[in-house]
């Protein structure tokens, strides 16, 4: 991963455009941008590789096939920013709001989403090998096929989430919910559900849930469909 950069690269406060990033890569080393206004701005295909954002506006940015691997994002406001098939393997991305924004094809080996808001976000067909999601918002976001396996989620919204496929095996679920997911053809054997909300799940769909441990008053809820009572 890229060393911090150093004082004399770091730049506050101002509105940059394609040109100005440019400048400041063509200087050689990561660059620490904080309170930066990028929106809209046009940073495709450029390497940024081990550079900073600091509570910066990237409104609309597009960042795709970008080279930003050891990038570091904190409290970014991003919405529909687009990083299609850009590599942000080993970026570190805290408190940032990326609603609606494009991950398509991204490469997030190693990435880590801490606090964030991830809302309507597309990272279908990512590649996220030891991606980790901590305490982050993924509703309505698009998530197919992806394998969280044995993983301890902590404190992630997925309602109406797109996990089609999604490889839940042996997870455990900590303050979680799964409201309303589209959960087609996910696996959940050895996961602990219990704490889940499954809330808008019907008892023709408790089959996902084969060999997943829930508790009484899950199975309560399903079964009440039916009109039975669990005492």
């Amino acid at each position: 991963m890229q060393q911090a950069p150093a004082p004399d690269r770091a730049v506050h406060a101002q509105t940059l455009q394609r040109s100005d990033i440019e400048g400041l890569a063509a200087a050689g080393g990561a660059a620490s941008l904080a309170d930066c206004d990028l929106e809209a701005a046009d940073l495709a295909r450029l390497d940024l590789s081990g550079w900073a954002f600091e509570r910066c506006a990237l409104r609309h940015a597009n960042f795709d096939g970008a080279k930003l691997e050891g990038s570091r994002w904190q409290s970014c406001r991003g919405a529909f920013a687009s990083f299609v098939a850009a590599d942000l393997t080993e970026a570190s991305i805290t408190g940032c709001d990326f609603n609606n924004a494009l991950f398509r094809r991204a490469t997030l080996r190693s990435a880590t989403f801490t606090g964030c808001k991830l809302t309507g976000a597309d990272l279908s067909e990512a590649r996220g090998l030891d991606l980790e999601f901590r305490e982050t918002l993924l509703i309505n976001a698009k998530l197919p096929a992806y394998s969280f396996r044995k993983q301890t989620l902590h404190k992630l919204d997925f309602s109406q989430a797109d996990l089609r496929n999604c490889d839940f095996r042996a997870v455990v679920f900590d303050e979680c919910s799964l409201r309303d997911a589209n959960m087609r053809a996910c696996r959940f054997e050895g996961a602990d559900l219990r704490g889940a909300d499954l809330g808008g799940l019907r008892l023709i769909d408790a089959a996902l849930f084969r060999g997943a441990t829930i508790s009484r008053e899950q199975a309560g809820n399903l079964l009440g469909e039916l009109g039975l009572n669990v005492r």
